[in-house]
């Protein structure tokens, strides 16, 4: 294998990480502007709108977020200080910890989705034609495998 990426390998590579940091960067600024709301909170928020319930065991939110599992931790204590969140005791498993969506958590998590798909099709997805978008979605999953 060579210790340097050829011309195509590498502009795929730099352009993946410059496009992801410029519309996270991006999504972020508009959230907090929108909502008084990192991405990072709005992902955790729309995780658990999407669960069953709207509740996910604390390790199964962290597999699923980009933070750290201490960083993740703080993140759910902001959320719950803010009445977005609760934890919850997992009946079956006395360590365990559920993190559920409340009901102020829910209100803004529909306020801020609008901001979010907004923001993700004006920076993102309506500067790709059809085309891209599918040519995109089967590169990640041949890289995810």
């Amino acid at each position: 294998m060579s210790t340097a990426l050829r011309t195509e390998e590498l502009r795929a590579w730099r352009g993946m990480l410059q496009v992801h940091a410029a519309v996270t960067r991006a999504l972020d600024a508009d959230l907090r502007a929108e909502h008084g709301l990192a991405l990072s909170s709005y992902e955790v928020l729309m995780l658990l709108g999407e669960a069953d319930q709207e509740r996910l065991r604390m390790a199964d939110v962290a597999d699923r977020v980009l933070v750290s599992r201490s960083g993740l931790t703080r993140l759910i204590d902001r959320l719950v200080e803010a009445g977005l969140v609760e934890r919850c005791a997992c009946a079956d498993d006395g360590r365990g910890a559920f993190a559920q969506l409340t009901d102020a958590g829910r209100e803004k998590l529909r306020a801020a989705r609008r901001t979010h798909l907004a923001g993700v099709h004006e920076r993102f997805l309506d500067r790709l034609s059809a085309d891209d978008q599918r040519a995109l979605g089967e590169a990640w999953d041949s890289v995810l495998g």
